[in-house]
């Protein structure tokens, strides 16, 4: 069995991965985006980090962290994240994926796969790395022609500090991949 090794740095920063059940679509649906949204704040009021850059698709999601002073336990907020955000979804009649028996005794839901993907930030050029990944991967994945054109990603804030212009990272690619914009659902439609 594979052996998970994470780094904890107290007052690191992060580089965080984390990836819905099976990949499936379930950001394409505002009402799953707010959730999101709601529950990450409220984990910030509850166990505080900042926010450095943040992008979401709609089967996963790329964040990068920076904890304060003397605190490593990015896990405990991941988790609780994921655990708090699969009730409130659940709650809304949102759907899941089905999950086998032996997923259900480990108490396990069809929203997210099991753990995440983490990488502490190492100097400043990683950080630059990252940060413009993260920014640039809706053009990655043929979600968007531009990274401005993207919503739910802090692009836009970037470009109101000057960081960025609106122009970063455009693309001349014609093909969208099948849940762009055009194909996100209605806040009323879980």
């Amino acid at each position: 069995m594979p052996s998970f090794r994470r780094a904890f740095v107290p007052g690191g920063t992060y580089f965080f991965t984390i990836v819905t059940y099976q990949r499936q679509p379930l950001f394409q649906h505002t009402r799953a985006v707010s959730l999101l949204g709601e529950t990450i704040r409220q984990c910030i009021r509850q166990w505080p980090l900042a926010v450095k850059a943040i992008v979401l698709l709609p089967d996963h999601w790329h964040t990068i962290w920076s904890l304060p002073s003397g605190d490593s336990d990015y896990s405990k907020r991941i988790g609780w994240l994921k655990k708090e955000f699969t009730k409130r979804w659940i709650t809304a009649g949102g759907q899941e994926k089905s999950t086998t028996a032996s997923q259900r005794d480990q108490r396990r839901r069809g929203i997210w796969q099991p753990r995440f993907w983490e990488h502490t930030i190492e100097d400043e050029h990683d950080f630059e790395r990252h940060f413009d990944y993260i920014h640039w991967n809706p053009v990655k994945h043929g979600y968007s022609h531009c990274p401005s054109d993207w919503p739910w990603s802090s692009f836009h804030g970037w470009v109101e500090r000057g960081v960025y212009s609106n122009r970063w990272g455009c693309s001349e690619r014609k093909k969208i991949a099948p849940y762009g914009i055009d194909k996100i659902k209605d806040a009323g439609e879980p």
